[in-house]
Order: C-alpha cells, then structure tokens, then sequence
C-alpha cells in the first residue's frame, strides 16, 4: 500500500520545467488490475460513446492491445506510434486507433505487449482519416502531453502452482513496477536550415498572418508567414478540424511554436505544413511582457530552454526594423479611407441581412467623425438594443459580410475582439439591408438607405487578414482597454478620473452677471436604469465610492452664483479646463497682432487680397484690412467659405463674421503668416468662437484640405491648423439636502442633459443663457424658503479623489438626471 501511495503521489508531481518527472507508462506486476492504480477522481468511459465533440477531461479508456505498430522517429528525441486497443467488455468489441507521441511513444513501445489491457488518460479525439478503410471507430485517440498517462497490466504466464516463484507472484498482485524517465526534450530546427521532406519543431515570429476560415472540407485553414535570426521568411499552412487547435496570433510580431510541421518545397521555396501529432503555442512579441503560453492543450511542455528562446526572439525583433507596422488605432484616431485593426468591446449584435452583421462596438474612446447610425429591429438585438446618450456617442457600427458574418454569429456582447483590416468608409454610402419603416399597409419600403457618415465595414474573404478574434480577459490589449473604459462602466456610470474635486474647484472665475428672467416651475427626472433603492444623504455618505445611488433632495446653494461663471473650456486630450477669457483681455490680444504688422510673404497656396470693414458709426473712417484665400476655394467658387483675416481688431473681426462662414485671425511673425497667442478665439463661424488648447496644438498656417468637402466646419479647420479644439462645458457645484444631512455634489458630465441646452449654445446664444438661470431660479426660488424648493430625483454617481494635501476624499457628481418643465411637486416629502 505505501508503495501505491508513493506511486500516486509522484504521478501527481511536476517539476520546475513544466513537466511530469516519471514515467507516463505505469506497469503492473503480472495480473494486477489496472483499476487499482487509476486515481479515484478519473472515470471510465466507453469507447462506443466517444465522439469527435467528446470532453475527455478526467476521463478514461480501457482496452486490450489488440495491435501495436513500430516506433516511427520524427525528429531527434521525438517518436511517434499507433496501437489498437479492443473494448472487450462490450458487445460488440469495439476498437479504436490510439497515437501516442513524444517520450510516452517511447516508454510503450518498450513496457506494453500485445495482449496487455491498458487503461489510457490524458487523451484528446479526433476524427479518424482511415475509417473507411479499417472500419474501426470513426474517431482516433492522441496521447501527448504532460497529462497524458498509460496504465498497463498483462495476463501471468503458465507456471507450477507449486513453485516458490508462484507463491510469491500471488503474494505480490498490487505490487507496481515503476521506473523515472528523463524529460522529454524537443530540438528545434533554424528556419535557415531546413530542408524538404523533413518532420520538425521550430520558432519564430510572426510576420503575416490570416485568422482560420473554413477550408473546402470539413477543417478550418490558417495561413500565416514566420521569421528568425536567419532572416528568412517561411509561409506556414495548418488545416485543423478544431478550431481550438490552430494558433492562437493576435498580431504581429507574436511568437509561435510549433512541434512536428513538415517541411515540403513549393514554387522553390519551403514551406511548412501541420502532420500528425502537430501541436502549436504562441506568446507574445513585446520585449519585457509576461512568457505566458497561448494554447487550448491541457498539457505542453515548457522549460527555461523554452522561456531563453522567447526571449531572445523577442529582443532580435525589437532590435531591428523586422515588422511592418501595425495599424492598429483607437476610434478617436481613425481617418476616412483608412484600413485599420480595431481592439474594441462588443456591446450588442443584430443581424441585418443573410450575409451581414451589425457589430456595435466601443473603444472607450469617440470617433471625430459623423458615424453611420444602423436601424435594426430591436427583438432581433443581441443585447441592449439601446444606450444613454453619453455612451452612444462612443459607439461605432460595424457591418460585417459573407465569412466573417457566420463567424459573428458566434460573438458574445462583452466579448472583447480585435477586427483586423476594417475599413473606414466615408462620405455617402449604400448600405445593404437597413431596416426601414414599414407603411400601414404593411408594404415593406426599400431594403437600401442612403446617409452621410463614415461607415466601417469588415468586407468578405481573408485578404491581408482580415478577420476577427476574440480575445482573452487576461491579453496585455484587453486590460489596456478595461483602463480606458472604465471611465464608462456598466449602467453609465460617468467618468470621473480625469478632474477631482480639487480641479474643478480652481477653475472659478467671475464674469458679468447674466440677465434677469422670471422663473418656471419644474422637477427632475432621472433618465438611468439603475436598479437602486432611494437613500437618504446620510446613507449615502456610509457608502464606499464608485456606486451609483437614487436620491430625493431639494437645493439649498450652488456655485457659482454668477451663471456665466458655469461655461469652461475644456481638453479631451489633457483633460485640462480653463475659463473662457473675458472680451477685454481677447481684445488686447487683437491689438497687439494688429501693432506687429510688419512685412508678411503669403503662403505659395494663398491669394492675397483687401477687405474694407466699415467703422462703427457713419462718422468713423472705413479701413481696409489683408486678407488671405485658399486657392483651391477661389477656384471652387468658395470665396466666403474660409478666409485669413490681419491686422483687424475684436471688433472688426466680428462685425465681417457676419459676411464669411469661417474667419482666422493670423499676425505676421517673422515674416511668415501665424496664429494669434491661443488664449485668444483661432476661428470665428458667425457668434460662435473656438478656441485651441496651448498645451496640445501645433499651430501653424496650413491649407486645409476641402477636396469632397461640402461644409468647412471648426473640425476641418482645427485639423489644418494643428489646433486641439476645446470645447465647452457646464461646471457647477450644488449643495443638496434631505431631511437627514447635507452634501456637495459637482454637475459637469451631463449638465447639458440636465438644463436641456448645449454649452456652445449658451456661449453664443442669449435664450440658452436665460434657460439655465430661469431653471435654476426654479430650483432655488430667490428670497423662497424651503418649502417652496421642489423636491428633486437624481441620479448620484460616487467616486475617489485626492485633495490638495494628498488625501484621499470621496466626491459625488449628478448624471442621468434631466430637469423638465412645467410641472413641479413640492408637497412630496423626501424619503426619510
């Protein structure tokens, strides 16, 4: 007994390389059953139920040997061999074949006869290729591994009861023989120096490759090209039935391992093809990241031998110009016309015809570009048919055709992919398939709509690799991307990392007070679908930060008081927000450019011209200003669409900005033509001004380019220039209470959703301005007493922040909440 234990107990033992350190084949003493040695948690199944979609974990065979062919060597140190084994406790037998490759061929070859009955685990299945000509089971049975083991025992031969040989056999059945073996090594072959015809093991790196597709049989196809130290470029072919089997690549530059691939000469180059007993691994590229073996196998082999060839891989393709380079990019940065690899999250997936699939997807990042909007039923969705305003906008629409569609089908919402050589389509697009509204007749409309948008589509075929894969939680791409969205977690809670409560409270300034307006009547409504109780402040402020919570509180202050205090600019690539300069200080900054103006060299693009701006009252003299065209526009009749206004004043600039759709304000500098300091606006389109974050533009005088271009607007213009557009936000901080406690809470992420109106909007339009302090005179009546404040339902997201001395603070924003109108209930008590 101690000896089984002991047997049990080194069956159960791994070493430091990564492998078994005895012997795969157990052998019994003569007679002793095999059912003594198999571990209690293995169950036997029956070779008649195994099936190609079988699970074999913690499962075994039992069977006698029926046939057992000869060690084949593949490469050095690698065997391969096939047995049959029968099921004789069945009726009728059935056989199967059985392979079984590396150290574990070897060790049978020498330890188990025919006739011996043999109990296998660790197995995998496979379809059987030689069915039909044998008439065994349709499947075959592969041994290889770690995890696979072979328990043998063997009938004793005739011999004298009396003898004392036989008394000591009988007194010895569960004896075990067992011996150790070495680790299996494998030799891998330079891809310099193979030769056809040959069966081997190799690495590289991955220098091209094609997710698999379905091959003209029943296997999947990967095609993939790999590199070494020897610089040469070996296209790989592998047809695997499973897809699980075949290589898990998700870009570039990866590292793949491949045991027993073929080497076969074609169109006088080598290549190399998958054979039996073919098992792969992949890593990834980067220099300095984690040696973490991708692969669906159970068990594989994996040393330090193996880790100092990674690595040494990986620092050769760093070290030179080896790899293409890899257009992956995030939505933010993608461009028209582009080709690009996408790691994105799926969140809902709908079908839009027979060969098409909607993929909507999001990087936690917003495309600058108008995005095509799908219309699909929503009983068909996958998913939240809908989302809150503040992630739509993040959202892109990908139509997948012909192949990949069918692959589509399998996604799961959550499931996190990269889409490989999607394509960015722009301007005015057909789009197959668009469900439409049907008349009340019931007579469908036609299935094609036309928009105006930038499309992404994922064509049919696998040219250049295209394709989709999905990829594991725990990829160095995935928990990058969980970073970046986690600004935006489920249910909308809003991203609040990028300004703490310390920030927001230093951007306070003090403009001119806004005009009065008589009050209206309103309440709140909150617009989430969170599934929360209400709570009192007092509970809330017990609760840990990064929740959401449903409260009913009135308005006892706010800041600031002066309502155009509320407009800021903001930077979504710094995340920096600063005040709107006042008109005295942006004034200044005219006059001074309009002083220095010195001898100016236009542009070679450029044609120079006068305007005259007439003065501010009849009395006052006409004065004639520079001003510089876009040739392309001049030709194109665009004349009014953009023009580079010098030397003018504040003033000037926006009495002309009445007459052109976008004016630049440009000095002289050095005798080149440049943009004023960008405190002040870079672009005026009618009331509207834009400002350009310092610390993210490059500003220069440039071009822009209108080719196809209908509406020069602020982005096509910010793009040309180098200028980082700002845009304007709505700041405030609100001071709420129940009957329970008090608390500070910041409106910044969906003020506009609250007040209904849009910061530009109020930056330029006097009735946005007085739609903001009439709301909030409704919520804080001046001179009213608290029962006359309504009673509000908001949505309160809470989160950490650091203050000015470092320490940690938790801070609430209010978000999914939209204040309507006219109603009001102020009689409602609060929920205490």
């Amino acid at each position: 007994m101690l000896a089984k234990v002991i047997q049990e107990a080194k069956w159960l033992t791994y070493t430091a390389a990564g492998h078994l350190d005895v012997m795969p084949v157990h052998v019994l003493s003569e007679g002793a059953g095999p059912g003594v040695q198999v571990p209690a948690h293995l169950t036997r199944i029956p070779v008649s139920l195994i099936s190609a979609g079988t699970d074999c974990t913690d499962k075994t065979v039992k069977g006698k040997v029926v046939r057992k062919g000869p060690l084949v060597s593949l490469a050095s140190d690698d065997f391969i061999l096939k047995t049959v084994i029968q099921e004789e406790d069945s009726q009728p037998n059935v056989s199967i074949n059985v392979f079984l490759l590396g150290a574990l061929a070897k060790d049978f070859s020498q330890a188990v006869s025919q006739e011996d009955v043999v109990v296998a685990s660790g197995f995998t299945v496979g379809k059987s290729p030689t069915v039909n000509k044998d008439k065994l089971h349709p499947c075959n049975l592969l041994l290889s591994g770690d995890d696979a083991c072979v328990y043998v025992s063997r009938p004793p031969p005739p011999a004298d009861p009396r003898s004392p040989l036989a008394v000591k056999r009988s007194s010895a059945l569960s004896t075990e023989v067992s011996r150790t073996t070495k680790a299996q090594k494998y030799t891998y072959t330079p891809l310099g120096d193979l030769k056809a015809g040959a069966v081997v093991n190799v690495y590289g790196v991955v220098v091209f490759f094609k997710q698999p597709f379905r091959s003209r049989g029943t296997d999947f196809c990967s095609s993939l090209k790999i590199t070494d130290q020897s610089n040469q470029k070996i296209g790989c072919t592998i047809f695997c039935e499973n897809l699980d089997d075949h290589p898990k690549i998700f870009q570039i530059g990866d590292i793949i391992r491949m045991h027993r691939v073929k080497t076969q000469l074609f169109n006088d180059s080598i290549t190399l093809v998958n054979t039996f007993g073919f098992s792969v691994v992949t890593f990834e590229g980067a220099a300095g990241g984690a040696v973490e073996p991708r692969t669906s196998s159970r068990s594989f082999h994996f040393d330090q031998e193996d880790r100092r060839i990674v690595e040494e891989l990986r620092s050769w393709s760093a070290s030179g110009a080896l790899l293409p380079p890899v257009p992956t990019m995030p939505l933010s940065a993608v461009q028209p016309k582009a080709y690009f690899d996408l790691t994105c999250q799926l969140l809902a997936k709908a079908p839009v015809d027979t060969t098409c699939t909607l993929l909507r997807v999001w990087d936690g990042t917003r495309c600058p570009h108008t995005l095509l909007k799908v219309i699909v039923e929503p009983n068909v969705t996958e998913g939240p048919s809908s989302f809150p305003a503040e992630r739509e906008n993040l959202i892109a629409n990908v139509l997948v055709y012909d192949n990949h569609a069918e692959f589509a089908r399998q996604l799961k919402p959550g499931d996190f992919l990269r889409i490989y050589n999607l394509r960015a389509i722009p301007g005015s697009s057909k789009v197959p398939g668009l469900t439409s509204n049907q008349s009340e007749e019931g007579e469908e409309e036609e299935e094609e709509e036309e928009v105006d948008h930038l499309a992404f589509h994922l064509h049919g075929g696998t040219a250049y690799g295209r394709g989709i894969r999905v990829l594991p939680e725990n990829s160095p791409d995935v928990q990058e991307l969980k970073r970046v969205i986690e600004a935006f977690p489920e249910h909308d809670e809003v991203d609040l990392a990028e300004l703490n409560d310390t920030t927001m409270l230093e951007v306070w300034s003090t403009p001119p007070e806004s005009p009065d307006a008589d009050p209206v009547e309103c309440s709140t409504d909150r617009s989430c679908g969170h599934d929360v109780q209400l709570e009192t402040l007092s509970e809330l402020k017990r609760s840990d930060p990064g929740r959401v919570h449903h409260v009913r509180v009135q308005l006892r202050s706010y800041e600031p008081r002066r309502l155009h205090q509320t407009l800021k600019l903001y930077c979504s690539k710094c995340s920096s927000m600063q005040d709107v300069p006042d008109d005295e200080l942006v004034a200044g900054i005219f006059s001074e450019a309009s002083g220095d103006s010195g001898p100016c060299s236009p542009p070679p693009w450029a044609l120079s011209g006068r305007v005259e701006v007439p003065g501010d009252s009849p009395a006052s003299p006409t004065r004639a200003l520079s001003v510089h065209l876009s040739t392309q526009l001049l030709y194109e009749g665009k004349t009014k669409e953009l023009v580079f206004l010098m030397g003018s004043t504040l003033e000037e600039t926006c009495r002309l900005a009445s007459g052109y759709q976008n004016i630049v304000p440009v000095r002289s500098s050095g005798g080149q033509l440049a943009l004023l300091d960008l405190t002040a606006p870079f672009l005026f389109r009618g009331r509207k001004r834009y400002y350009g974050c310092k610390q993210c533009s490059e500003a220069a005088v440039r071009e822009p380019c209108a080719e196809g271009v209908e509406l020069i607007d602020e982005k096509i213009v910010a793009d040309a220039l180098g200028v980082q557009l700002l845009r304007f936000v709505l700041l405030m901080k609100l001071e709420l209470q129940d009957s329970t406690d008090a608390l500070d809470v910041f409106l910044w992420r969906d003020a506009e959703l609250f007040f209904g109106v849009s910061a530009e909007d109020v930056a330029a339009n006097q009735e946005a301005q007085n739609s903001v302090r009439q709301t909030m005179d409704s919520l804080l009546p001046p001179g009213g007493s608290t029962a006359e404040r309504p009673w509000l339902d908001l949505c309160l997201t809470a989160y950490p922040a650091e203050d000015n001395g470092g320490q940690n603070q938790t801070c609430y924003q209010i978000c999914n909440t939209t204040v309507t109108k006219p109603s009001c209930t102020r009689s409602d008590p609060d929920p205490a």
